[in-house]
């Protein structure tokens, strides 16, 4: 089983797009243990994303759980994976050492050129800086780590300089995804300011490419992706079925925006999931009604329950906001996709196979 496991509700940020509540609430060792017990229960591999709040708060917690997992896999034969999501501030050289050991994937929520804009401290003091060292830290050790810049409206006129900017630092991978919820307001005009950055970043890859320099730069790579080999269900949301998050008291979601929700509630750690809920949440993954007529609605990610709750208070409906950004992304990504190929089908094909 895979869980996101929100060892805090705490931050040591402030960033004024989040929807999280900070809280002190942590998650103790005892409902640490019984969430790895309950993902090593079922199935052939046991997986683990750890969440905040920030998750290096408690980075005791993420060494407890580590040795842990690796007893129970000694135990048992199930392999374990580990990821970790995080703002990079607290990150050491200690910590790196043990997260490559195990293999640990980091996301670090890094916003590139707009990181002042949206991402400071509680104090307003700048974060660039330091995330700029942090980076660099941790991609010596872990080359493989993601870039993951969430797009304030306010930001959008530097979209293409922070792609840019992010990948000399040595990123190979960076995922681009727009700010939603009740903290972010888009305009009519930031939407159109995005879509010309967006086609900034599309022809700057495809001068890289051209150059013999291939980036993975989502959404526009994913997009083409799937339209040559079609969507991977195992790399999409399904919600309650794929990845499901654990509250610092032990209760289990669907997912991070469905939290505290009583209707999304789906069990607890000491006694187990619901079968009868998860089924019924799973139901809700599906395409909304007003999508089933779009000639798009394979494409899209109409079906995100998580990105549908922030935009619209509803898992089964799509915001005019995500309908047009999904509608832009496709636009520039088969645009993209047609003059890389047109340019040379033969390393085309061989960069858009399904990633291994």
């Amino acid at each position: 089983m895979n869980f996101t496991v929100h060892l805090t509700e705490n931050c040591n940020m402030a960033c004024s797009y989040c929807l999280r509540e900070k809280t002190p609430r942590d998650m103790s060792l005892e409902t640490l243990y019984k969430t790895i017990d309950l993902a090593y229960s079922k199935g052939n591999k046991a997986g683990f994303c750890f969440f905040g709040g920030e998750p290096l708060l408690k980075k005791d917690l993420i060494y407890e759980a580590l040795d842990y997992c690796e007893k129970k896999t000694s135990e048992t034969g199930i392999p374990f994976a580990c990821k970790m999501t995080t703002n990079g501030t607290l990150i050491d050289e200690e910590f790196l050492k043990r997260a490559k050991a195990v293999n640990m994937k980091i996301g670090l929520s890094f916003d590139g050129k707009g990181q002042d804009i949206s991402r400071r401290f509680p104090d307003g003091s700048s974060t660039a800086e330091i995330l700029e060292k942090k980076a660099k830290l941790i991609l010596s050790y872990l080359p493989n780590t993601m870039a993951m810049l969430t797009l304030d409206p306010k930001a959008c006129g530097v979209l293409c300089d922070s792609v840019k900017y992010l990948l000399s630092l040595g990123f190979r991978d960076v995922s681009t995804v727009m700010a939603y919820g009740k903290n972010v307001s888009w305009t009519d005009e930031d939407l159109e300011v995005y879509k010309v950055e967006i086609n900034k970043v599309a022809d700057f890859l495809r001068d890289e490419f051209k150059a013999g320099r291939k980036h993975y730069v989502t959404p526009l790579v994913n997009k083409i992706r799937e339209c040559v080999n079609g969507k991977n269900p195992a790399e999409h949301c399904h919600l309650g079925v794929r990845q499901l998050s654990v509250t610092p008291d032990g209760n289990i979601y669907p997912c991070t925006s469905f939290i505290n929700d009583e209707e999304y509630y789906m069990g607890n750690v000491f006694e187990g999931l619901d079968k009868d809920r998860m089924a019924k949440i799973a139901a809700k993954s599906n395409t909304p009604e007003t999508c089933k007529e779009c000639d798009l609605k394979s494409r899209c990610t109409n079906s995100c329950g998580c990105a549908n709750r922030m935009n619209t208070g509803s898992a089964d409906k799509v915001s005019p906001l995500q309908c047009t950004y999904e509608r832009t992304i496709i636009e520039v990504a088969d645009r993209l996709g047609n003059e890389l190929y047109e340019y040379n089908a033969k390393e085309f094909a061989d960069f858009f196979a399904v990633k291994a």
